[in-house]
């Protein structure tokens, strides 16, 4: 009787100890989404976004600056969803130690021009978000001011960062809808705090 083989047998194919050690020695460590990524030649008018938080979700992901990874950070205790997709601008830094937040409002995509700004104070602490739309979106690419905007998608925005603390006895201020010359100076700013970071960092 015959013996079958497939052609897989006469293959080199690497044990699987093999190509762990392999795919080791070419990268010791995972790619960060906040340094790694780039922010885009467009920036600071078009940049890319990564999503940590889909619209319509209760749990508060957020980037793990240390290791890169996106952990869940908590699900929110008051009654409410993220009304757009939610995340930070790569290579950016700010005030408090974070990359710059975005609010994305898309329908799927991921590279964004600039469309608006928002400053929102957290126990005292100014916290700048951007509102942007996605360049390649039909439905949202043709915004170019906050205006352009219903009034009452922007009081749904308002409404969110205003309740979406306040079952953890957290007050969230936020101030008033600023045009897109505020984002963009928003954006220059935190893309020139982290050139400074990275600069004292590698100057250690």
């Amino acid at each position: 009787m015959a013996e079958e083989t497939n052609g897989s047998e006469n293959r080199s194919t690497p044990r699987l100890n093999e190509r762990i050690l392999s795919s080791m020695s070419k990268r010791t460590v995972a790619a960060h989404p906040w340094h790694d990524l780039e922010i885009g030649p467009g920036a600071p008018t078009i940049f890319n976004v990564v999503v940590e938080i889909t619209k319509g979700s209760k749990v508060k992901y957020e980037l793990d600056k240390k290791t890169g990874l996106i952990k869940v950070d908590r699900i929110l205790y008051s009654s409410v969803v993220y009304p757009h997709n939610y995340g930070f601008i790569p290579r950016t830094l700010c005030e408090d130690n974070d990359p710059l937040d975005v609010l994305v409002l898309m329908q799927q995509r991921d590279f964004f021009p600039l469309f608006s700004g928002l400053t929102t104070s957290n126990s005292g602490e100014k916290d700048d978000k951007i509102i942007a739309v996605c360049a390649d979106d039909p439905e949202y690419k043709h915004y170019t001011d906050i205006k352009q905007l219903a009034p009452h998608r922007l009081s749904e925005i308002r409404r969110f960062f205003e309740d979406y603390k306040k079952n953890e006895n957290k007050e969230v201020a936020v101030n008033e809808f600023l045009p897109s010359n505020h984002a963009v100076d928003a954006i220059q700013y935190s893309m020139d705090l982290y050139a400074e970071y990275i600069l004292h960092t590698l100057r250690r």
